[in-house]
Parts: C-alpha cells; sequence; structure tokens
C-alpha cells in the first residue's frame, strides 16, 4: 500500500512556516506567564485544519500564558497537508476536519512508536457558513439541492427560478453566479459535500472527500482565500468555518420546513445526535456525523474537527507536550478559549471526558 508522504523539503517548508506563525502568539502571552510554575519545556509543532484557526491561537496564547517554556506552533495548512505532515513525522499532531481514512489507519505513522496507530480525537466543533456577496442580496434562503445545483454549476444565474421560488419577494440580479471552493485538500470541502450528499444525494452524486470533486467555478486556497474570494469578487458564493464569515451574507439553510441560521448550539445538536465511527479502536472517537435531521434546533451543515495524535510517541518528551496542550484543547476551559475566540460549540461534558481519559493515556 502506498500514502502520499511529504518529501524532505516540504517537511522543511512546513517546519519553517509553523516556526514563523508562532512569532505573533508568542508575542501576546501574558506577563502573568513569568508567574507560572510550570517545568514543561520544548516546542510542539502541529499543522491542519485551517477552520481551527482562530481556535489555535487563542489556544497557543492561552497555553503558552500557562506554559512560558513551552513554544507551540500550528501552521494553518489545509487538513490534508496536516495528516500528511504528521504521517511523514513533520508535526507532532495534526489538527483535521476529516478523520483518518481506513488507506491511512493502515499505513505507518513516522512520530509514534513503533506498531501504534494514530487516533482521531474531537476538540472543535464549528458551523460551516454557506457565505455570499451578491449586490443588493442582504437576506438568503437555500435548500439543499439549490446549494449542490449552484456549487455542480447547474445553476448559473442569481435569479434562477429554484433560487427565486426560496427567496419570496427577494430582488435577485439576473447576474452570473462565481461559487467559490476549496481548491486545496480540505476537510471543510469534505464535511460540505457529505451534507450535500446526505441531504440531497440525487444531485451531489459525489462520495464525499477531501478534494472538491466537480470541475466547476473558482477554486481558493485555504479558509482565508475562500473568504476573500467571496468578499472581493461579485455576485459570489462560497463555504468557511462561520468563525470566519465576517461581515458576509450567510445563507439560512433548509431544515424540515423552516430556513436555519448556523449557531453553536445547533452543530452541538447535530453532534450529540450522531453515532461513533464503525470499526476503529475504542480510544480513536471520530464521529460519524447524522444530517438528515429535519429539527430545525439542530443546523446539519457541520464539521468535526480532531487533533490526530499517537497513543505513543517514539520520543517520548514530544508525548509529554502533545498529552499537556491537546489535554487543555479539550479541557472546558480549553473549550471556553475558543469558544470566545471563534464561536465554535463547546465539546459536551461526556465528549470532554472521553477525551481526557484518551490523552491521559498518552505516552
Amino acid at each position: 500500500m502506498k500514502l502520499k508522504r511529504f518529501g524532505a523539503p516540504v517537511v522543511l517548508a512546513v517546519v519553517a512556516t509553523i516556526a514563523l506563525s508562532s512569532c505573533a502568539a508568542n508575542e501576546d502571552a501574558s506577563p502573568a506567564a513569568s508567574e507560572t510554575t510550570s517545568s514543561l519545556t520544548g516546542t510542539l509543532n502541529a499543522a491542519g485544519a485551517s477552520s481551527q484557526q482562530a481556535a489555535q491561537e487563542a489556544w497557543v496564547a492561552g497555553f503558552q500564558t500557562a506554559n512560558p517554556d513551552v513554544t507551540v506552533n500550528y501552521d494553518p495548512s489545509g487538513s490534508g497537508a496536516g495528516r500528511e505532515a504528521f504521517i511523514s513525522g513533520g508535526v507532532d499532531f495534526a489538527g483535521s476536519d476529516s478523520a483518518l481514512n481506513d488507506e491511512e489507519i493502515a499505513g505507518t505513522f513516522a512520530a509514534c512508536a513503533p506498531d501504534t496507530k494514530a487516533v482521531d480525537l474531537p476538540v472543535y466543533i464549528s458551523p460551516i457558513a454557506v457565505v455570499f456577496n451578491v449586490e443588493g442580496v442582504d437576506e438568503l434562503s437555500l435548500d439543499a439541492a439549490t446549494i449542490a445545483h449552484i456549487f455542480k454549476g447547474d445553476i448559473t444565474k442569481w435569479n434562477d427560478p429554484a433560487i427565486a421560488a426560496l427567496n419570496d419577494g427577494a430582488t435577485l440580479p439576473d447576474a452570473n453566479i462565481t461559487a467559490v471552493h476549496r481548491s486545496d485538500d480540505s476537510g471543510t470541502t469534505k464535511n460540505f459535500a457529505d451534507y450535500l450528499n446526505q441531504v440531497a444525494p440525487d444531485v451531489w452524486d459525489q462520495k464525499p472527500a477531501d478534494p472538491f470533486p466537480y470541475q466547476t467555478g473558482e477554486g481558493a486556497q485555504g479558509t482565508s482565500g475562500v473568504i476573500d474570494a467571496v468578499t472581493n469578487g461579485t455576485n459570489t458564493i462560497g463555504y468557511a468555518d462561520a468563525s470566519r464569515a465576517g461581515d458576509l451574507g450567510v445563507v439560512k439553510i433548509k431544515v424540515g420546513e423552516e430556513f436555519v441560521a448556523p449557531s453553536a448550539e445547533g452543530a452541538a445538536a447535530v453532534v450529540d445526535d450522531s453515532p461513533a465511527v464503525e470499526g476503529r479502536e475504542s480510544n480513536d472517537l471520530a464521529v460519524k456525523l447524522e444530517r438528515t435531521t429535519t429539527d430545525p434546533s439542530h443546523y446539519p451543515l457541520v464539521l468535526v474537527s480532531y487533533a490526530i495524535v499517537c497513543p505513543e510517541y517514539a520520543d517520548a518528551a514530544q508525548a509529554e507536550l502533545v498529552k499537556a496542550y491537546v489535554g487543555y484543547l479539550a479541557s472546558a476551559d480549553g473549550q471556553k478559549v475558543a469558544a470566545d475566540a471563534a464561536g465554535s460549540s463547546p465539546l459536551s461534558t461526556e465528549l470532554q471526558g472521553k477525551v481526557a481519559d484518551v490523552v491521559a493515556s498518552i505516552k
């Protein structure tokens, strides 16, 4: 079995990028950091989901305040790039909006002890927003089938009858739609596609995966790239972690008979009602999201983002750093920090406990 790996130059590039990206977080450390008594020292490198960026910036600042002799670097390079860097040993853990797939699990993990398989630990739950920038339109309601037709390129005008029927009384321009998708391998794309495939399978007929599946629309690198393209374009639409929507319009999606805006509470409700992925080891906490709900208190266009870690590391010193940092991410304090910084939905008390049990066993 062949797995895609980073070559040495790429690993070096990832490490260089995350070293540079840590500078701002280091400078944000509070003066109170000097008053802590933490004995942890070293450097922790991670890469992955750009959806986690706002949360990671807050997490890094908080953790380094409490542990002033530790440097944490997080490169928001995208879920696929993060998993590849972790698999090849370029980083100590990965952030990913997609859990490891079966092929990845069947391979080897350079940072882990021999014969040790990495596991997926939920640390960040967030709604995905369908964002738009359409001249003269402040509010927009869409169902899954219409969203799928837009991003497949089947619907090309904003005043298309399918859009007009869902937005009675709205003045929609006779203008071309520019649908912006992620150009990189993206867990946000996989979650977006999974929602459309579950709710509108007759339209979105491709299996959910990190790469965007259709040769349509405009591609942009990372969450920031999508937001920039939608913001700076005309009559645009895209998808991104809701924390990054800013001043863009946000679509209300149809759930049952109502149209629902993204919310942390609605996202959490979907995760709480979803089962674990089957066939995984008991310490792998990957979630199989159930998105076909008709309960309008739920928001099914949601992502669960993971910290992908080794249960046992080849380097015991790095294991202690990962154990401390990922334990903080999933703690009540860490989840509050993420909610305040990124509007994410805190893990349930039950899920926090499950993550804490796995983290406690890292060695």
